[in-house]
């Protein structure tokens, strides 16, 4: 992964993504799923589209069960949109890059 996707922990992701003033596409994960492993080369070329005007970011649920919990997570790759501190839009599975950037579109009027 690059340095533009932000991995997030239980930690810290209400700091990171809750409080945060730019929309936030998450993608929960897990490094031995093999859908999640082809989602992430997508991620890191919206990261870069979108830098400035959108947070993209990484919970491994094997390491953060707390908010894959608390959000409900039963497969991965889940990516779920926050804006406003609030989950906007969930999406299951692998996604093309054209859908991930439509919703993230969505939020910021485009």
């Amino acid at each position: 992964m690059g340095d533009k996707v932000v991995h997030v922990t239980d930690a810290d992701f209400e700091d990171v993504v809750v409080k945060n003033s730019l929309p936030v596409l998450v993608d929960f994960w897990a490094p031995w799923c093999g859908p999640c492993r082809m989602v992430g080369p997508v991620l890191e070329e919206i990261a870069n589209d979108y830098e400035g005007r959108a947070v993209i970011a990484k919970v491994n649920v094997d390491d953060n069960p707390q908010v894959a919990g608390a959000m409900g997570i039963r497969s991965i790759p889940t990516i779920a949109l926050y804006s406003g501190g609030e989950v906007k839009e969930v999406v299951v599975g692998v996604r093309p890059k054209a859908d991930l950037a439509a919703l993230l579109d969505k939020v910021l009027g485009n």
